[in-house]
């Protein structure tokens, strides 16, 4: 017979067991819900090739070693190794992406709600940081050099600034297949449709002209 002691260590067992048990994290940005199955769309990955049909190609990519264009507003490229380009990762929740910088080229304030994120270093020097949640919303920064790396922690905004008089590179690691940016000024003033001027101005305490000012910037995507 089990004891007393004993059926008490499998009951919390078993409990923490479902306690420990979690939703995988979402590879998307929304799931509606819907009864209807030919309506439905598979979601958290892509439809799965039969496992003998793979092919090397489908685990490999070049031309990571060419420079992004950086002529842009911003002066930064990113150019992404993500499942899309590269069907294989499918699954395995991890990314790269490539990032090139102008001189004193910027990589702007975003976020990745589905990611951690690496950064090395490989040329030139950035000024890097990333802000923490409320209610401290402390600024962590530091200047990398060639070989220098640094860790921008999922869902935080962060951001890297090219310093240097000459162009920089970088590439850093993503902790998904799919992890999403949200470039904070593109998304806030560059909306569609746009955000009542009324929310925006009340939200960052300035005068309604300065919101439709910037509303009606163009806002470029790097990503």
């Amino acid at each position: 017979m089990v004891s007393g002691h004993m059926l008490v260590a499998f009951t919390f067992l078993a409990l923490a067991s479902f306690v420990l048990a979690s939703d995988p994290s979402p590879l998307q940005d929304f799931c509606v819900a819907i009864d209807e199955p030919k309506d439905a769309v598979f979601v958290n990955g892509k439809f799965c090739k039969d496992p003998m049909l793979a092919k090397a190609d489908d685990f490999f990519l070049k031309g990571l070693n060419k420079p992004g264009n950086t002529s842009n507003q911003l002066g930064s490229m990113v150019t992404p190794a993500n499942v899309v380009q590269i069907p294989g990762l499918n699954t395995l929740g991890i990314s790269l992406v490539r990032i090139d910088y102008a001189p004193y080229g910027l990589n702007p304030p975003h976020t990745h709600p589905r990611a951690t994120e690496i950064l090395q270093v490989v040329e030139g020097s950035l000024y890097v940081g990333f802000v923490t949640s409320n209610p401290e919303n402390r600024l962590i920064t530091k200047v990398l050099y060639e070989g220098d790396a640094f860790v921008f922690p999922v869902g935080l905004i962060h951001f890297q600034f090219n310093i240097g008089k000459t162009p920089a590179v970088a590439f850093a690691a993503l902790s998904s297949q799919n992890p999403g940016v949200i470039t904070i000024a593109k998304a806030v003033f560059g909306s569609n449709p746009p955000i009542s001027d009324d929310v925006l101005a009340k939200a960052f305490q300035v005068d309604k002209k300065v919101v439709d000012r910037l509303q009606a910037q163009f806002w470029m995507d790097i990503n």
